[in-house]
């Protein structure tokens, strides 16, 4: 009796164990089914941008683009209300019931860096950043219906003009740069290996060099995703890894904070030691592939400095450029022999009175890129963009032409609320290769997922499956020298090519001019009635409003603003497949033993 009592408890356990697998099969099936219509609805909104491209120098687009665009801070909206408490709650103005912010579900808005916005009325001068906006307009319309999914949907071109959808304001103002920005990058670049190296001798001291290097190094590490693996060196005298680390880490974002206040702390002293820095840094590289920690695509060893090399092999015997530039090929040629990464070079002399021949050259005989950085470079974005601009060539066609993209969940920053984003590159691809544009973007909140799955947006878990989609696909990087030539023109002027080209194949690298220059707009927006007013003039609104109040935002002395953030699920699916588990083991075990005494 009691076998059958012992067979009929483990058959229910397994029974049970069973359903909780097919249970849990489910609800990963319901969730990957969520994932891929955002994936869907990201790669036909890149598609309406695409097709919005093609027409941005008609003259319709040009001249009805003029006084018809929404600034993000200085214009009133036409068909604005205040947020309801169950859509969002933007805590600066109230509790979301009595007051709350304005937004506008008919219209996008344009947000615009202050560094490129330097015309009158906050336009921008550069026919690029115009023609951006312009063109990206064109696509409103289906902004605005494909917005009724409720899913917030965005432009961010390579020229650092961003649309969005619903239209509000932002708190402030000319600091965004969707350049800068994770989704952004991950969709331009995919999975990479990513190696700061960055020079801390005594001479980084001088014309602020030290602080320029810093917002470089912590504008590259900010931009970086889960899909992507990172270290920093620095050098001088020798070089070693900042962190205590021994090898690349996955950038999530408590990484990516712990290397960003490391990077704050750094400071200058010694001579300059380039040899010890590649060495370092390809150690850093051999040891994370050989423990499999690897992101397994492409990677970039981003290298800043002002100087000439003072220390190391072959100094005092004019064989110290040599030395390194061996050592680099030589570790290059290992990695891509070994296990099939790519490697490629960026150096970036940092400052108008760095010296650019030993950086220089060092890109050009290793098939990398070099910039020259100006000393107070007004889009230190742009100049640091390199390294995504080369591996988004390689997202435009073939097998990666639906590259999608996923971020990290983070914490919406108006909302309160976990959520995530999915992007993808937009290209112009008349031309060959594809003419990289920026990227679009859906973001969704948590909510849904977390509640099918019973996880928390933050879990471990939840981490995990975002890693996988992100890392599905890396780019194949594939540029004749011309091209590769092309690229360092586009990034540094005719200074920073290797003359393995000339700009007659430019094609496809560097944009074309649009032929009437003259027809581009010189005001960009509909109405600039909020200019110069503080946030809380211009956004808060009483519930039910449609326009800025005076009583608002509302001011609640000893009480919490409520905001729309979810209050934490408990994960107990681990819990019970655990206990569950463990019966198993104790059944079958106890069996065994009770065999055996029969037996004996």
């Amino acid at each position: 009796m009691i076998y059958k009592n012992l067979l009929s408890v483990l058959f229910s356990t397994a029974s049970l164990l069973i359903f909780c697998s097919a249970s849990s099969l489910d609800r990963e099936n319901e969730v990957k089914l969520i994932m891929q219509r955002m994936e869907y609805d990201v790669l036909a909104f890149r598609d309406e941008m695409e097709r919005a491209y093609t027409a941005r120098c008609d003259t319709p687009t040009l001249t009805e683009c003029s006084e018809n665009n929404f600034n993000d801070c200085s214009s009133t909206y036409p068909n604005q209300q205040c947020m309801k408490a169950d859509e969002l709650v933007v805590s600066s103005c109230g509790d979301g019931e009595s007051c709350n912010g304005l937004w506008d579900k008919t219209q996008s808005t344009v947000r615009i860096p202050a560094n490129l916005a330097q015309a009158m009325q906050d336009n921008p001068s550069d026919p690029e950043v115009v023609e951006s906006v312009c063109y990206s307009r064109l696509a409103e319309e289906y902004m605005v219906e494909k917005y009724n999914n409720g899913n917030q949907m965005y432009f961010g071109s390579s020229t650092g003009t961003f649309r969005i959808i619903p239209a509000r304001h932002s708190k402030v103002c000319g600091v965004y740069d969707p350049r800068r920005r994770p989704w952004f990058v991950a969709a331009s670049s995919g999975p990479k290996d990513v190696v700061l190296v960055i020079d801390v001798s005594g001479s980084m001291d001088d014309f602020g060099r030290m602080g320029l290097a810093k917002e470089a190094a912590i504008t590259i590490v900010d931009t970086l995703t889960v899909a992507d693996r990172v270290a920093i060196v620095t050098f001088s005298d020798g070089a070693s890894q900042v962190g205590g680390y021994s090898g690349l880490i996955r950038a999530t974002s408590e990484n990516k904070d712990t290397l960003i206040q490391a990077i704050k702390g750094l400071q200058a002293n010694g001579s300059t030691n380039f040899y010890d820095a590649f060495n370092t840094a390809f150690n850093a590289l051999d040891q994370t592939i050989r423990s499999e920690s690897t992101s397994g695509c492409n990677i970039a060893v981003l290298f800043m400095t002002d100087g000439k090399i003072t220390e190391g092999p072959g100094v005092g015997e004019g064989t110290a450029e040599d030395a390194v530039t061996n050592l680099v090929n030589e570790r290059t040629e290992q990695l891509a022999t070994n296990f099939n990464q790519k490697t490629t070079i960026f150096t970036f002399s940092l400052g108008q009175q760095a010296d650019h021949t030993v950086t220089k050259r060092l890109a050009c005989s290793t098939n990398g890129i070099w910039t020259p950085v100006d000393d107070f470079s007004d889009d230190l974005v742009a100049a640091m963009s390199s390294y995504y601009k080369l591996y988004a060539l390689g997202l435009g066609e073939g097998s990666n032409k639906d590259f999608t993209a996923w971020v990290e969940p983070y914490r919406f920053h108006t909302a309160g609320k976990m959520g995530t984003s999915v992007s993808t590159p937009v290209y112009d691809r008349s031309v060959s290769p594809p003419l990289f544009l920026g990227a679009v973007a859906v973001d969704t909140y948590m909510d849904a997922i977390e509640e099918i799955l019973g996880e928390d947006a933050s879990s471990s878990t939840m981490l995990d499956r975002f890693v996988v989609l992100s890392t599905a696909r890396c780019p194949k990087i594939e540029l004749t020298e011309c091209e590769l030539d092309a690229l360092r023109f586009f990034g540094g002027g005719e200074e920073a090519t290797c003359g393995a080209c000339n700009t007659t194949g430019y094609v496809g690298i560097v944009p074309e001019k649009c032929p009437f220059q003259s027809d581009l707009p010189n005001n960009l927006w509909d109405n600039t009635d909020m200019e110069g007013k503080r946030y809380e003039d211009r956004a808060c609104c009483e519930s039910g409003g449609i326009v800025p109040s005076d009583s608002c935002p509302a001011t609640l002395s000893n009480s919490k603003l409520t905001t729309s953030e979810e209050t934490e699920e408990t994960d107990n699916t681990g819990l019970i497949v655990g206990i569950t588990a463990a019966a198993v083991i104790f059944v079958l075990a106890l069996l065994i033993f009770l065999w055996k005494k029969k037996s004996s």
